[in-house]
């Protein structure tokens, strides 16, 4: 691995590094919590990437719509020019309001599934972007499965061809002179991965975002498929049939007999039987710990998405060529107290332990990662946002970022925010408009906006953790189901 890093360091890093200390040159200071650099933040830095190996997913093809519905104009929002098309294989949308701020805002979307059909859609505060005056832009990606990698240089190649977009649809505008990033999920993933250092040096589409804000991102990038083996191991354990081998062959004969072994109904509501009493406590831990909302998050129909992605091997469905998943390093607890109990100790030592291989995600010599990192190291300000009863891509994910931005020394520029939702991105308009406007004043301005302590387990406890940032307050695109959910859930003003 060393060889590995010393190669890779060589011949791909040090010449974007150079590139990447020249932009930093241009303003603003890493030692600076506020203001980030004001230079041009679409920058391509050229690069000649080396063949490698190939997997599955690069044998795969995907359908583009070469001709795309027109965008229509949201009612009762400022004018703007809307533009669709195809870029290298990737449909796009852009919109720009008539009084554009000279500022934009790159949208990734979250997972599209594995079908062969690409598609893109608009950024769920579409309104308040134009309203204020930013451009967004939005693309498909060329690839769908889990395929960050994919998502990150295709955003970034569209940010780079805004101009010229731009200027095919009959518009003359200036390089934007803030370029910011979004996303939801999967796209949350992109949006994190995209201001990562290791990421802009080895993407093949270089550019430097001004600031980010991952939204229920996957910002524990593959130790979320580690969650997913550590979930159904202990399931099968908990249900009395224990794992012996990876991946479970007979999941399919054996999936069904464990879940009818842990719960008395499945999925609409998933109550635990007696014998899925200890699991529902472990799994509490391997999310995030004791919060509120769990109980409700445990029985909701989510369930059913996060029991769909057992029985599989580590590669992310064809992204990687070997089992990457790993459960070597889980603690699995059986209550609330953080101290291991004796009890707890014979516990880890004798469940099956996945091991998974380090290499399947190595550096690579043609571009990023097949499945890209989330390391912290950022330069710009990044804001977060998460619901705390997210099971599918848990609140735990929030707790490994703000743990590896501690470690690099960068949660000066990390600001994060509990939400109290029980799905997954069950967000109301007026929480991400808060989370994108807090990250945009602090880029801009300097004021750090404040945030919630993600790693403290009492404070996380705390029946009104989630209650600074959690917003009900409706607006014309809210989902109405969203917000009859919301109601049902105990309230902030509740004794």
């Amino acid at each position: 691995m060393k060889k590995q890093l010393r190669t890779f360091v060589s011949r791909r890093l040090i010449p974007p590094l150079l590139a990447t200390l020249a932009l930093s040159a241009c303003g603003g200071s890493d030692d600076d919590p506020g203001v980030a650099p004001t230079q041009t933040a679409v920058t391509p830095i050229p690069f000649t990437p080396e063949a490698e190996s190939t997997r599955a997913q690069d044998a795969r093809t995907f359908a583009v719509a070469q001709t795309l519905p027109t965008l229509a104009a949201m009612a009762g929002a400022p004018a703007t020019d809307r533009w669709t098309g195809v870029l290298n294989n990737a449909s796009y949308m852009v919109e720009v309001p008539k009084n554009w701020n000279g500022m934009l805002v790159m949208y990734a979307h979250g997972y599209a599934g594995e079908g062969a059909n690409l598609s893109v859609s608009p950024p769920a505060i579409r309104r308040h972007l134009i309203s204020q005056g930013y451009a967004w832009a939005a693309s498909s990606y060329t690839k769908n499965y889990y395929d960050v990698r994919a998502g990150v240089e295709d955003t970034n190649a569209l940010a780079i061809n805004f101009v010229d977009i731009a200027r095919q649809n009959g518009r003359t505008l200036a390089a934007p002179f803030k370029t910011y990033i979004i996303g939801v999920s999967m796209g949350g993933h992109i949006s994190a991965a995209a201001v990562d250092e290791e990421n802009i040096a080895t993407a093949n589409n270089r550019i430097r975002y001004n600031g980010a804000v991952p939204m229920c991102g996957v910002l524990g990038d593959t130790e979320l498929f580690d969650y997913f083996a550590a979930y159904q191991t202990a399931a099968m354990r908990e249900a009395g049939m224990p794992a012996t081998s990876w991946p479970v062959a007979d999941w399919a004969t054996i999936g069904p007999q464990v879940q009818a072994k842990l719960f008395t109904s499945f999925p609409t509501v998933a109550a635990p039987t007696v014998e899925g009493q200890r699991l529902k406590q472990i799994v509490q831990n391997l999310t995030g710990g004791p919060r509120p909302l769990f109980d409700y998050a445990y029985a909701s129909p989510l369930q059913a998405t996060v029991w769909g992605t057992f029985g599989r091997d580590g590669k992310v469905n064809g992204i990687l060529n070997q089992d990457l998943v790993s459960t070597r390093d889980i603690v699995y607890q059986l209550d609330a107290d953080p101290a291991l109990s004796a009890e707890e100790q014979a516990y880890n030592a004798s469940i099956y332990r996945v091991q998974g291989t380090p290499e399947a995600n190595r550096l690579r010599r043609d571009g990023l990662r097949w499945i890209p990192k989330t390391n912290a190291q950022i330069k710009v300000p990044v804001v977060t946002i998460h619901t705390l009863g997210d099971m599918y891509v848990p609140f735990k994910m929030e707790q490994i970022y703000k743990r590896r931005a501690d470690t690099n020394g960068t949660s000066n520029l990390l600001v994060q925010r509990a939400i109290r939702g029980i799905s997954h991105c069950d967000f109301t308009i007026a929480e991400q408009v808060s989370a994108f406007e807090a990250m945009t004043k602090w880029e801009q301005q300097g004021v750090k906006p404040a945030g919630d302590d993600v790693l403290t387990p009492s404070v996380v406890a705390d029946p009104k953790y989630g209650c600074q940032f959690t917003d009900n307050t409706p607006s014309t695109d809210d989902s109405a189901n969203l917000l009859r959910v919301r109601a049902s859930l105990p309230q902030c003003s509740a004794p």
